[in-house]
């Protein structure tokens, strides 16, 4: 595409930079302290002033990490920012994608910068570059170990050190690329609204057979049942508790990650219910000993997991083969049917837009998202004879796995532009590429996006 890294010529000569995370630079190039470049400013604490009525927006981890999408609102402002500021996540989670980004300031706000967020005030430096070179940069990342949250200090950032070219240079690379992660990220949004249109449409196909059933002159009567309206005469209205057993893991019994070994019994998290699929291959594994502590929980095939806590709350499949012994953490509940409802079936009842709009009304207002298994079992479910029940799954086993492949289809071109622009990015703020005589096209304007 355009916008590869292969289109542009590198410099005519480097040097070694003596930096680790960045080998050999241009010539013309040079190594400097970032505190020589900026003015460090740490954030405060806003907590005490949170006021959803409040004037300045509270520039925490979350509204960096969702670039200003997850907002809150405090009624004092004790770290202020101006337009050009680059604000910087400081502590986040083992493996958290919030650690070290970065957000831009282009505008007046008015903004707060919270306790464990900093503030980088350009002095001798294109602000943009600055912006894109500091970005989830390497340098940061490699304090993360993958079990303690980590916490960068302020010397973590000021003595971090910037490879640099001329204060024009740097104003050059940053217009380049302000022009072409914008290019990017329209095409990043368009398939973005493929998938939200597959994704309503997937939904709307099997919720309609899920809750009217396949024959389109069955006559129906009220459910009774608030936002369900009306369904087939003939079908039963029951409740998950009395149709199923649901079980979890009752916390994790002293259970740490140090634990885990490299052969044994799958152990299934949250990222492995798609869903699509049940990701039984990027597992980690437990110990027999382990494993059999809670036999309640051990799968068999037929099994419906729906997890119940954080941003994947209410995501569901069904276990169709079970590769090996598995099990799972206490973030997976565990449905099994009584006999009358088909696994599948449940399967699909829990992707229909009524039972996933009960799950979203349930979360409103939580701060972690979460599913109690007395929730569950409060879940009203329709019963359509068995026969029908299996009518419904063949039907929808033919449709929803092509809707499924085109969804795949759609995010693998997102990962694939992703990270493209993170290459270009890369590339041109470290020099493997030479973009001086770069010159924007003359039917396209620059436009300066929030987060890289």
């Amino acid at each position: 595409m355009e916008g590869d890294v292969g289109k542009y010529a590198p410099y005519p000569a480097y040097k070694a930079s003596g930096v680790a995370w960045s080998k050999t630079i241009p010539e013309n190039w040079c190594v400097k302290r970032l505190s020589t470049l900026v003015e460090f400013q740490q954030g405060k604490a806003h907590e005490p002033f949170i006021d959803e009525d409040g004037s300045y927006i509270c520039v925490n981890s979350r509204f960096v990490s969702t670039e200003g999408q997850k907002v809150k609102y405090c009624t004092r402002n004790l770290t202020p920012t101006k337009i050009g500021d680059v604000l910087m996540v400081m502590s986040d989670l083992p493996n958290g994608r919030a650690l070290a980004k970065a957000y831009f300031v282009k505008d007046s706000g008015p903004y707060a910068v919270n306790q464990r967020v900093c503030r980088l005030r350009a002095t001798e430096a294109d602000p943009r570059f600055l912006f894109y070179l500091l970005n989830r940069n390497n340098y940061f990342l490699r304090f993360d170990d993958g079990v303690n949250q980590t916490h960068l200090s302020n010397a973590a950032f000021t003595k971090f050190p910037a490879v640099v070219p001329s204060l024009s240079e740097q104003t050059q690379i940053a217009a380049f690329l302000d022009h072409e992660t914008a290019r990017i990220d329209e095409l990043i949004a368009k398939q973005l609204r493929l998938i939200a249109l597959l994704e309503e449409k997937r939904q709307a196909v099997i919720s309609h057979a899920v809750t009217q059933g396949l024959n389109p002159n069955t006559p129906l009567r009220p459910s009774g049942i608030d936002w369900l309206g009306d369904v087939p005469a003939h079908w039963e209205v029951g409740y998950l508790g009395y149709e199923a057993s649901i079980k979890a893991r009752l916390g994790w019994k002293g259970l740490k990650a140090d634990e885990y070994v490299d052969d044994g019994y799958i152990f299934l998290a949250t990222p492995n219910i798609k869903s699509d699929q049940i990701d039984f291959e990027n597992v980690n594994f437990i110990t027999q000993e382990r494993y059999d502590e809670s036999p309640e929980i051990a799968l068999k095939v037929g099994d419906v997991l729906v997890t119940k806590d954080g941003s994947t709350t209410g995501t569901t499949n069904v276990v169709r083969d079970l590769p090996r012994p598995a099990t799972v953490n206490s973030s997976i509940a565990v449905i099994r049917s009584s006999g009358r409802l088909a696994s599948i079936y449940l399967y699909f009842w829990f992707q229909s837009e009524y039972t996933q709009n009960v799950i979203k009304r349930m979360q409103d207002g939580m701060g972690v998202p979460h599913l109690f298994q007395a929730d569950l079992r409060k879940f009203c479910v329709l019963l359509p004879p068995a026969t029908e029940q299996y009518e419904i799954v063949r039907h929808l086993e033919d449709v929803v796995p092509a809707l499924d492949k085109l969804l795949r289809k759609a995010q693998s071109a997102i990962t694939l532009l992703q990270e493209r622009r993170s290459a270009l990015i890369s590339a041109a703020v470290t020099g493997a590429v030479d973009v001086r005589d770069w010159r924007p096209p003359a039917d396209r304007k620059t436009s300066q996006g929030e987060a890289a």
